[in-house]
């Protein structure tokens, strides 16, 4: 039977700022991944996050991010490996924390925003985010990035576990990166054609580029987004179809050797 995780980026409400339905998309994902408050969260959201993972019998996963909270972490910065590193330890460091309090572990690191963007295309950026995963869970923790881009190698090469990430939501160029947001047709909004990629993904390894070519793409885990308007419809019908198809929804870590 096919396997997949679901992850979706969660805690990314700001003191009185409300942003997702985090509650509601955790009954569909197994992996969360949670806003360290560099581009959204805070403290208090974070703990409450983590506890509601908890309770769902979700994967707390940390996601840091630029420190860009006005931008929420969507713009790109010339940032030093060396900085990307330190940015990510100690983001990943305060989740840890959180995630102690509540006596889970942290299973798996995403970055966010930007940093994921410009991280994917630079193996030094790549590096740094993964080196920083390895040394705050001692190897144990996994690093989740976009498949066959930089992340893997980077990964491989500093000896950390690796979830290859796929997009629900989100339509590909041609070289496998995302077409960037704003751009016509960069966010799927329909639930059924947004599940039969994945289902695509999946079963065939391939996903249809916005400019009809087929790309080789088989994912580890899916990423459904849990800010848009159609989130919860969403996650929802596509886990619904997936089941219908037979594939198995579980956590990253019952997928990734470590």
């Amino acid at each position: 039977m096919p396997r997949i995780d679901f992850n979706s980026d969660l805690g990314e409400d700001f003191g009185v700022y409300s942003i997702g339905m985090d509650s509601q998309i955790m009954e569909q994902i197994t992996s969360a991944n949670v806003a360290c408050g560099f581009h959204a969260g805070d403290p208090s959201v974070m703990r409450k996050t983590v506890a509601t993972a908890k309770e769902k019998g979700v994967a707390v996963g940390a996601h840091p991010g630029y420190p860009d909270l006005l931008g929420f972490g969507r713009r790109s910065m010339k940032c030093k490996p060396e900085e990307v590193y330190d940015y990510c330890l100690y983001q990943i460091g305060a989740l840890m924390a959180f995630a102690a309090l509540e006596g889970v572990a942290v299973q798996h690191v995403k970055a966010h925003g930007a940093l994921y963007n410009d991280s994917a295309k630079s193996p030094e950026h790549a590096e740094a985010i993964a080196q920083a995963t390895r040394d705050a869970g001692r190897g144990e923790i996994i690093l989740m990035g976009l498949a066959n881009t930089a992340f893997g190698p980077a990964a491989e090469k500093v000896k950390v576990p690796f979830a290859a990430e796929a997009f629900a939501d989100r339509a590909y160029q041609s070289n496998g990166h995302l077409v960037p947001r704003g751009t016509p047709g960069a966010v799927l909004h329909d639930p059924a054609v947004a599940a039969q990629r994945v289902l695509g993904m999946i079963t065939d390894g391939t996903v249809e580029s916005i400019d009809g070519e087929q790309i080789a793409l088989r994912p580890t885990s899916i990423c459904l987004h849990g800010d848009t308007g159609e989130a919860v419809e969403m996650s929802a019908s596509i886990r619904r179809h997936l089941e219908e198809a037979g594939v198995s929804v579980v956590p990253m870590k019952e997928l990734v050797g470590r």
